[in-house]
């Protein structure tokens, strides 16, 4: 891999990671905007909040000045504040007001009041101040330095345009008496929210834009000029070659590198964490190929030969990562950090084609391989972890799912921490497992037409053509 491609191919992923969040963060804040239907304001549900003191109060308010706020930007137009105040008792007149936090202090001045400190969601649960007094307050509606205010019985509602200063929202009984028991709920608009969307929108393409070139133009040429197809690696062997022809056009291999620890499979995962970093960014460089791979065929029926050399060799260095860790645990030999091929006890080609079918490059990799991907669910799927619940809600107990895939190899690893020996039937059902998950793979990522056959092909290597006999080839090339 050449230090300007390499550069090319980790700032691209960089580039398209960071565009696919700013456009899933573009879609949230146009999801807010748009959900601003509730009188033009995103509300709560409506919470019950109770005191048995004169006034409800909540904390101090602090609104920039519009000097602090970002250019372009004041606190006429950031948006607007929603409550909507309903007494428990249907009859009882009830106030709500907003007002600085000055006169406010200055109103409630030995009043007994109680202040909202915190409030907790999923349950809801307000947490409460209490400040004692025993002066009697005058009525809230008598005063004049609310900035918005609403009295009378039934629900009390008012609408604040933020403004910048210290604010304190106030509810009490309009006689001011004591005992409050209100639902109270709560609502903003924000103005800005539209503008936001569509920067953040416009960010996101240009970033994601910016990545596709990168990633392609770090991606074209890598492999194109590798070693032969099967390279002498520094240890001096050479890896067992394909069939010339194999039955399937993907083939992977793994040869079982014994002698193996039998407890170093224990750290494997905080071994192998480099190459889970370098495949993270390979794995978007694959996404963004095989897209811009996708399009290619669908125009010219020709998979780019430099995104193809690519794509196979990340999911060759995925294998080489796979074999070593929980995938298979064939060898303790470290993974070497390359796309090509080496003399690695795992490898992985696909044999690359000439023409593919413009046609099937819409449906192959979603609707025809629904069937592999249904036996691949079960058979390497992975580990889920949970706990089971009765009808009540209480829980009965924790339960555990695994794939076949990784079940075998817990048993492989059990085998090798007591025993130091891999079972060789075992190992040659790991390997057929891999082999059927690589040949969707291949299929679903548009790399080959053929479609992968429904078979557990088991053993290191891929089996052989099936030869006819000599009677049969003799009577096939007869007029």
């Amino acid at each position: 891999m050449k230090p300007g491609r390499t550069v090319a191919l980790v700032l691209g992923c960089v580039c398209a990671l960071a565009g696919f969040a700013l456009l899933c963060a573009a879609v949230f804040l146009g999801w807010a905007y748009v959900e601003q239907n509730d009188n033009g304001h995103l509300a709560s549900a409506a919470e019950r909040f109770r005191s048995s003191a004169n006034a409800l109060v909540s904390e101090r308010i602090d609104l920039l000045d519009d000097g602090e706020m970002p250019r372009g930007l004041s606190t006429e137009n950031v948006g607007r504040v929603l409550l909507r105040v309903t007494s428990d008792e249907p009859d009882r007149p009830i106030f709500v007001g907003i007002g600085p936090d000055d006169a406010v202090d200055n109103y409630l001045a030995g009043v007994a009041h109680t202040q909202v400190t915190a409030v907790e969601f999923g349950p809801f649960r307000p947490s409460y101040r209490e400040i004692s007094g025993d002066r009697i307050p005058e009525p809230p509606s008598a005063q004049s330095f609310w900035s918005v205010a609403a009295a009378g019985a039934g629900t009390q509602e008012v609408r604040w345009d933020l403004q910048p200063g210290s604010w304190t929202v106030v509810v009490m009984n309009a006689d001011g008496s004591p005992g409050i028991s209100v639902d109270v709920q709560a609502g903003a608009r924000w103005n800005f929210l539209g503008p936001l969307a569509l920067g953040v929108l416009i960010g996101a393409v240009v970033l994601l834009g910016a990545g596709i070139a990168l990633v392609v133009t770090g991606a074209i040429g890598l492999g194109s000029n590798g070693p032969p197809p099967h390279p002498v690696g520094t240890s001096g062997r050479v890896p067992p070659p394909g069939p010339p022809s194999a039955p399937h056009p993907a083939r992977l291999s793994g040869d079982l590198d014994e002698p193996l620890s039998r407890w170093l499979w224990l750290i494997k995962w905080l071994l192998a964490l480099p190459h889970f970093l370098v495949l993270f960014f390979l794995g978007a460089g694959f996404l963004v190929a095989t897209l811009v791979a996708g399009v290619t065929i669908l125009c010219t029926g020709r998979y780019p030969r430099g995104l193809f050399d690519f794509n196979v060799g990340v999911l060759r260095w995925l294998w080489r990562v796979q074999f070593y860790t929980y995938s298979a645990l064939g060898t303790d030999r470290y993974p070497p950090f390359t796309l090509q091929r080496t003399d690695y006890p795992a490898d992985f080609d696909v044999e690359y084609p000439e023409h593919l079918s413009r046609p099937l490059v819409l449906v192959k990799w979603w609707l025809l391989a629904i069937p592999h991907y249904l036996v691949l669910a079960i058979l390497v799927g992975g580990w889920w972890f949970g706990n089971a619940a009765t009808d009540d809600g209480t829980v009965s107990g924790p339960w555990v799912l695994g794939s076949l895939l990784s079940l075998l190899v817990l048993v492989a690893a059990i085998a090798l921490l007591f025993t130091g020996r891999y079972p060789r039937p075992l190992f040659d059902l790991v390997i057929g497992i891999n082999r059927w998950a690589y040949r969707v793979i291949v299929y679903a990522a548009l790399l080959r037409d053929e479609y992968p056959p429904f078979r557990l092909d088991q053993g290191p290597q891929e089996p052989p053509q099936p030869i006819l006999p000599r009677d049969q080839s003799r009577a096939g090339n007869q007029p």
